[in-house]
Parts: structure tokens; C-alpha cells; sequence
């Protein structure tokens, strides 16, 4: 029987707690975890925890939360764990290499794209927004580098046609942590070699801003639905209606060959609220205006009047 590796873990949102849950109940002792500082969210901005640091106090794991990543107090907490393994997913910061070479196994990364594809901050995101029919999970060892290192394990997952960036997370996540777990084993036995990867293939998923989720209605109406799609739940696609913000959280493409007025209202009646792009017509869905709640588009046009012929503006 391999000897238990002591292991720290690094993550933040709901698809490292995942890991972090699965780790837990795993046969290696977390003895630390490090997440981001809590940030306000919400209407009344009050002070939240991350969820990886939920599930850590909830298993009674230290927890550290620097502001700064270099800074000398926390380097000396993580060196007083004493990791064998530092484990990261979705944490948030490029590691430097004080902490990549800080524990003997080195730091290992699950990553959700098949990579070298969709290297970065945001893969599932882009990976919707590129249209791809899989995507996947990705253990690998960090290098300085980003999302460059050596691959451990992979495993495919196929996209509904209808997937969001919170629903493609809610199905990589448990593949991830299963991932994860086969790869610790499979360290712990000595019998698994990382592959190099082929630098030639990568592409990148740079982090989403507020503003890339302004719909830019000269596109497509196939790209706009997949825009929807991309960056639900957040930043959320909008566009606005008389100056008012519109999100729009659920589209369907009507018609990807007839063109119209990009942002001109075609149909606006119990049957549906249409608007015309670049190239195709789109059937708003669901949608949110300013301070109001997520309607249906039937009972968003039985509370707002929306005019044919009036047009949705980019700001």
C-alpha cells in the first residue's frame, strides 16, 4: 500500500469545489487550502465566501486567502503544510515559481478543454462560443508557462446543441474530480509519463470582460445564439432597448439565411420576439430587463410594449 501524500489545494469557484469535495473524501490528507480573498456579490454587496473555502470550513481544512500571491507570510504558511502535491484548479493567478517547485510532486492541474486547445482563464466559455461539438478535462503538471505543461490524463465530453457555460461546468466538473483522483493514483504507483504538448495546436480562452457580453447585432444570428450560450451565466449577453440594459439569457435562430435590419424588432406579439441580424433572424427567448426579473419572452412583451420595427442598440 503507496504511502498517503499530504496535499494542498488551490481553487475558487463552484467547479474547483467539486474537486476539492472529491479530494476530500479521497485516501490523501488536504492539509491546506488556498482560494481567493471573499468578494462582495449580490445586490447588497455583502462579503462572500468562495466556494471552495465553503467546502473547506465545512471538512474543517486551514484555509488561506492572499491578496497577493508572492507575499512572504503566505509562502512561509504553505511551506508549513508541507505539501507532497499542490493541487489547482480554476484558482485564479498564475503561480509563480517559488510555489511550482515548492513541493516534491510539483503542482498538478485540472484543466477543462482538451488541451492545448482553448489554453487560458475562460475554456468553457470558448469553447461554446466557437461552436465545438466536445470539449473535456485535462490533468496536467503546471509549468511557468501558461496551461503549457506536460498531460497527464484526458477525457472527452460531447456539447448539447442547446449547452450553456453553467451547464457544460455542471458536466465536466464531477469528470474533473474523477480526473484528478486517477491521476494522484496513478502518480502515487509510479506508473503514468506526461506527454509534452504540441505547442503548434494551442489556442487560447483569454478571461471574459464585463463588455464581451454586448451583442453586436451585424453578426450572424448563429454566432449572436451562440454568444447567448457562451457567457451564461456571466457576463450574460445584452444589448438595449431604449437605452434601458436588455440581457438576454436564452435565444433560438429563426432563420439563418433571410437578413433584416441588424437589431430591428420583426415580431413582437404572444407568438415570439424576433430580431434581425448580419445574416438570419433571432427568437429572443428569455430576457431581463434593467431591475427586473428573468422572463419568458411572452410574459416579458405582456409587461413591456415593444414596437415592430424598433431597433435594440448596442448601448
Amino acid at each position: 500500500m503507496s504511502q498517503s501524500w499530504p496535499i494542498v489545494f488551490m481553487g475558487t469557484p463552484e467547479v474547483a469545489a467539486v474537486s476539492l469535495e472529491h479530494l476530500s473524501a479521497g485516501p490523501d490528507p488536504v492539509v491546506g487550502v488556498v482560494t481567493q480573498p471573499d468578494r462582495p456579490a449580490g445586490r447588497g454587496q455583502k462579503s462572500v465566501p468562495s466556494p471552495v473555502r465553503s467546502v473547506a470550513e465545512r471538512h474543517r481544512i486551514p484555509v488561506a486567502t492572499p491578496e497577493k500571491i508572492r507575499d512572504p507570510g503566505f509562502l512561509a504558511t504553505l511551506k508549513n503544510w508541507q505539501p507532497q502535491l499542490i493541487v489547482v484548479v480554476a484558482y485564479g493567478r498564475i503561480l509563480p515559481t517559488s510555489i511550482l517547485e515548492l513541493p516534491p510532486e510539483g503542482c498538478l492541474n485540472v484543466h477543462y478543454s482538451l488541451l492545448p486547445k482553448y489554453r487560458g482563464a475562460a475554456p468553457v466559455a470558448w469553447t461554446i462560443l466557437n461552436g465545438e461539438e466536445k470539449s473535456g478535462v485535462t490533468t496536467m503538471r503546471l509549468v511557468e508557462k501558461m496551461d503549457a505543461g506536460p498531460i497527464f490524463l484526458q477525457e472527452e465530453v460531447a456539447l448539447a446543441v442547446d449547452e450553456t457555460t453553467a451547464s457544460l461546468e455542471a458536466k465536466l466538473s464531477p469528470v474533473g474530480a474523477r480526473l484528478l483522483l486517477k491521476t494522484i493514483e496513478n502518480l502515487k504507483a509510479g506508473s503514468i509519463t506526461p506527454k509534452a504538448q504540441n505547442d503548434d495546436e494551442a489556442s487560447y480562452a483569454p478571461m471574459l470582460k464585463k463588455e464581451d457580453g454586448r451583442i453586436d447585432w451585424t453578426q450572424a444570428a448563429e454566432s449572436i445564439e451562440r454568444r447567448v450560450r457562451a457567457f451564461y451565466p456571466w457576463p450574460s449577453a445584452y444589448s438595449y432597448l431604449r437605452g434601458r440594459l436588455l440581457k438576454i439569457h436564452r435565444a433560438a435562430v429563426i432563420s439563418s439565411e433571410e437578413k433584416d435590419v441588424p437589431g430591428k424588432v420583426i415580431k413582437a406579439d404572444p407568438g415570439g420576439l424576433w430580431i434581425g441580424t448580419g445574416q438570419g433572424i433571432l427568437s429572443l427567448e428569455e430576457l431581463q430587463l434593467e431591475n427586473r426579473k428573468k422572463l419568458s419572452a411572452a410574459e416579458f412583451l405582456r409587461g413591456t410594449q415593444v414596437e415592430k420595427g424598433e431597433r435594440l442598440s448596442p448601448e
